[in-house]
């Protein structure tokens, strides 16, 4: 069976047109959120600082490849205000504003790039500008052309070719668009439903198709790819997954895998088939990091923490205030340990800054 290496560090983050179709995404992803909160919800003591989870959407984000491996203590504190980064102005389309943004991923300087979902657009925040952002994909309406995307839900950054890749998921295709000035539309790298990518070290990209219960990994000018994990339909055996969202690989190409509709994590070994794949729940991580949608916190487990993790910023109710969340769900941590959340409801993305790390 695999084993868990105490030195692997999970990232956790939450994960939940016209008018009408607008609404009617809108609807349906409440009531299947309300059918997952149904089937995880149990009785269990709860201090003021321990808790379970309970409604929330798991998603797991790289802390290898393209994005900044951090060490966190388990002692670390945060501010309890968070500071708003992006957005924060109301729900709109203006360059100040969000519409339901959801992944994330912030660069080495801090820049911050953002899937603004409902606006069918990637926006980008520099360090130190809070006024206005920057469109540099999509924007152009919703729409299956190169200049356009529909409904993106998470993006990263490829810095060694300097350029976005995107999960559009309304279009069901993965793009590329380059960071260049001037770029005006991408290109299309794979054609396939989507529900969160990451990149390895090798350059390699996973890919989980929450439409197909499986994840799949890319080399540059493949089509098809790899399975990885799942694909034996929809279910919680270990071979199987229920609507997986995002991904975590680590430097071993093991993959950890969010699999929300089960409400677990479970981690392939490099090398795990569609014939028999090693996947187990993992339950005791390094550093595992919750966005909790439902309870409109984050939370984290720390090795040994087997069935309750620790509220780590939030944890006030819903509301848009500084200490505060509305639908939490991307989740990033920059160079410096400060942590990013994409606060979906309040169409705003937080920062959270380290007070102590011992």
């Amino acid at each position: 069976m695999a084993q868990f290496h105490p030195s692997d560090e999970l990232f956790v983050r939450g994960s939940s047109s016209s008018k009408r179709e607008k609404q009617f995404h809108m609807l349906t992803e409440k009531r299947g959120a309300r059918r997952r909160l149904l089937r995880m919800t149990r009785p269990i003591n709860v201090s003021s600082k321990k808790a379970q989870l309970s409604g929330a959407q798991l998603s797991v984000g790289s802390t290898v490849g393209d994005s900044t491996v951090v060490n966190i203590s388990a002692n670390a504190t945060r501010t309890q205000n968070g500071v708003t980064i992006a957005g924060g102005k109301g729900k709109g389309g203006a360059t100040n504003q969000l519409d339901s943004p959801l992944g994330l991923f912030v660069d080495d300087d801090q820049t911050v790039v953002i899937a603004d979902r409902w606006n069918n657009r990637i926006m980008q925040w520099k360090n130190g500008d809070t006024t206005n952002g920057q469109v540099v994909a999509g924007g152009n309406a919703q729409g299956n052309g190169l200049n356009q995307l529909s409904s993106p839900i998470d993006v990263l950054i490829d810095k060694e070719i300097d350029c976005l890749i995107i999960c559009d998921s309304g279009d069901q295709r993965i793009v590329r668009w380059s960071r260049r000035s001037g770029t005006t539309q991408g290109e299309v790298l794979i054609g396939t439903t989507c529900a969160g990518l990451v990149r390895d070290e090798q350059r390699y990209l996973y890919v989980c198709g929450a439409r197909k219960h499986d994840v799949r990994r890319y080399q540059l000018g493949e089509k098809n790819g790899i399975l990885v994990a799942g694909g034996n339909g929809k279910g919680d055996e270990l071979n199987q997954l229920s609507y997986p969202t995002y991904l975590f690989v680590n430097g071993q190409q093991n993959v950890y895998v969010s699999d929300c509709g089960n409400h677990r994590v479970m981690k392939w070994t490099k090398g795990a088939t569609e014939d028999g794949p090693q996947g187990i729940f993992v339950n005791t991580l390094g550093a595992l990091y919750v966005a909790d949608s439902g309870n409109h916190r984050v939370m984290r487990w720390t090795q040994g923490d087997k069935k309750q993790g620790t509220v780590i910023v939030c944890g006030n109710g819903y509301g848009a205030g500084a200490n505060q969340f509305s639908n939490p769900v991307g989740l990033c941590f920059d160079r410096y340990v400060n942590l990013y959340v994409a606060d979906q409801y309040n169409d705003r993305v937080q920062r959270f800054s380290i007070e102590k790390d011992c």
